[in-house]
């Protein structure tokens, strides 16, 4: 058995007819017929099973909830997992991820052999596949500066999204989604209570975080914002104040947070790491970022997530807290009080709307006022999830613009935008539109982007990492809680920040939402050999007949002479996309 991807961690191989598996995880084999492999941290709500798991492991309780319940063990199992079982004597074969994707599983499928793994390159590298690019996934990272699930960067592989089983037989695969959240909009207890509840369960799920940790050296991620000074607090408070804290800084106007993660270390009395990224940090680390992720990855705050954990790895710790997912929990994004100002005029009668459109049109749109009227109809007028993208590069400019012709006529553009009305469309018929986009996010902007992005570069420092505001029980009390309370009024985090108010400094409960967000348009404005690799690769990528040179060019003048920060961030997402290409070319 060939190893595809190389790692320093023990490898534990098992083959028989028709079958081979290898981990780095938990894998056992029951009288050679039960065949299961499981990576992360499965729990169970069955009390028998929790036994059966604290006794003999993990993969124990698996295989016993999989003979009692067959496919229907997902209403049993939470946690972090992705997991393979594979049955031989019903010639079945069961991959599964957790309910936010925290472990990534790779799989496709080539006649009657079914190939699957945690990696894309481990898939890709079997010999029933061509390894080669996917076009419309190319396409899929500039439109979403990822590749979102279930595509993938190699022809003929797929990602299993968060929350989905996929069932074989060996030549024919289904995948379904085994969970969905159960939203609430009426509020059944008094919100004084929900408010300690909230307390109680974030402090639950952080403690959670320490479980089996016996022995291992515990820190955790300090941006300064509400959700990683949330977990920084709990955890001081857990471990009396020993676990340290990493926090990233930049010399840069309006980017640097260090000041709110000081004030966080501060009042809870958390020793705390720093670590200044500087234009010359980036210009050496981008490349062995950018290649070291499995597909083209260009959210560009893994460069300083990866200095933090660097910086954490030094210090001697085992495993970082970080504080992803309380914004798609809570109602943190800015977009979410946006969007309910347009859906005002969304729920207006039909008629009232046939009326109002072409008066506010007709009226003159020299003045000011009158324009933004128009402006704000046309914006109404387009449903969600349609009505998230209004901003995003392939819509404010044709991709006729922007890919080559030849390219550009095997894509399917309209792909990206049914992908989220798909998402989207799983809970909108019995969520409010609050909750119907945290959902849409649970997916895009968590497992497929932050998750993956904080995960990696922990993995890549030689880190775990644990997501304490994705502890199950913490999700589903948060979807207990009226949207309308997350977002009270249109302001962000309401319920939350009433709630920890008292016990978070105050001024981390009143600070705007920023996170470790990478001065790279500005920077990239300022110092040459920043700019040095961003001609070369540009120039790179205009011979790979995949972006027009001219919109390169454009791009370029547009960063200089406008906006840097939003024209900045196409620039990395491009430089990112052939730095990667030249390491699989």
């Amino acid at each position: 058995m060939q190893q595809a991807v190389p790692t320093s961690l023990p490898v534990v191989v098992e083959h028989g007819s028709g079958y081979a598996i290898a981990t780095t995880g938990a894998l056992t084999i029951e009288e050679g017929e039960l065949i299961a492999a499981v990576i992360g941290n499965p729990h169970w709500s069955d009390k028998s099973l929790q036994e059966l798991q604290r006794e003999q492991g993990p993969l124990a309780a698996l295989l016993q909830a999989y003979r009692a319940y067959a496919e229907r063990l997902f209403e049993y199992l939470w946690g972090d997992f992705s997991f393979v079982l594979i049955d031989r004597s019903q010639h079945r074969i069961l991959l599964a991820t957790d309910r936010f994707c925290q472990h990534t599983l790779y799989h496709s499928q080539q006649d009657d052999v079914l190939v699957f793994g945690t990696t894309a390159r481990s898939v890709a590298a079997h010999p029933a596949n061509k390894s080669a690019l996917n076009p419309q996934a190319l396409y899929d990272y500039v439109y979403f500066h990822m590749v979102p699930s279930p595509h993938c960067i190699y022809q003929g592989v797929e990602k299993l999204a968060a929350a989905h089983l996929l069932v074989s037989d060996g030549s024919h695969s289904n995948s379904r989604r085994y969970w969905l959240p159960e939203f609430h909009e009426t509020l059944h207890r008094g919100e004084e209570l929900l408010q300690k509840d909230l307390k109680r369960y974030l402090r639950e799920a952080v403690r959670q975080q320490l479980v089996g940790q016996k022995g291992r050296s515990v820190g955790s991620f300090l941006s300064g914002g509400l959700d990683s000074s949330t977990v920084t607090g709990f955890l001081a408070e857990l471990t009396d104040s020993r676990a340290p804290a990493f926090s990233i800084g930049f010399s840069a106007e309006g980017y640097d947070e260090m000041e709110y993660a000081r004030i966080a270390a501060q009042h809870f009395g958390v020793s705390l790491n720093e670590y200044y990224v500087t234009p010359q940090d980036v210009t050496d680390a981008l490349p062995m970022i950018a290649t070291s992720y499995d597909e083209p990855f260009g959210n560009s705050s893994a460069l300083p997530a990866w200095f933090c954990a660097q910086l954490a790895a030094r210090e001697g710790i085992d495993v970082l807290l970080a504080g992803d997912g309380g914004d798609e929990l809570f109602a943190g994004n800015e977009r979410y009080a946006r969007q309910l100002v347009f859906e005002r005029y969304a729920r207006l009668p039909g008629a009232c709307r046939d009326l109002l459109a072409p008066a506010v049109k007709s009226l003159p749109g020299g003045v000011p006022l009158f324009r933004k009227a128009g402006s704000y109809i046309e914006q109404a007028s387009v449903p969600l999830p349609d009505r998230l993208q209004t901003y995003n590069y392939l819509h404010r400019h044709d991709p006729a613009e922007v890919f080559c012709e030849e390219f550009l006529s095997g894509i399917d553009t309209a792909l990206p935008i049914q992908l989220q009305r798909d998402i989207y469309g799983q809970v909108s018929t019995f969520a409010e539109p609050v909750n119907a986009m945290m959902y849409l996010d649970w997916q895009l902007t968590l497992a497929d982007n932050d998750l993956r992005k904080v995960s990696h570069m922990c993995a890549y420092s030689g880190l775990d990492v644990r997501y304490p505001m994705l502890e199950d029980r913490l999700v589903a009390f948060s979807c207990q809680v009226p949207s309308k309370v997350k977002l009270h009024k249109g302001n962000l985090r309401d319920f939350y920040k009433r709630s920890l108010r008292g016990w978070l400094p105050d001024a981390t409960i009143d600070k705007k939402k920023q996170g470790f967000g990478l001065p790279f348009g500005v920077w990239l404005k300022e110092y040459a050999p920043l700019q040095e690799l961003a001609r070369h690769h540009l120039h790179n990528l205009q011979q790979r007949g995949i972006i027009r040179p001219e919109f390169i060019a454009r791009l370029q003048m547009l960063h200089e002479s406008t906006h840097a920060h939003y024209y900045g961030e196409m620039v990395w997402i491009l430089i990112v996309l052939d730095i990667w290409l030249d390491s699989v070319d």
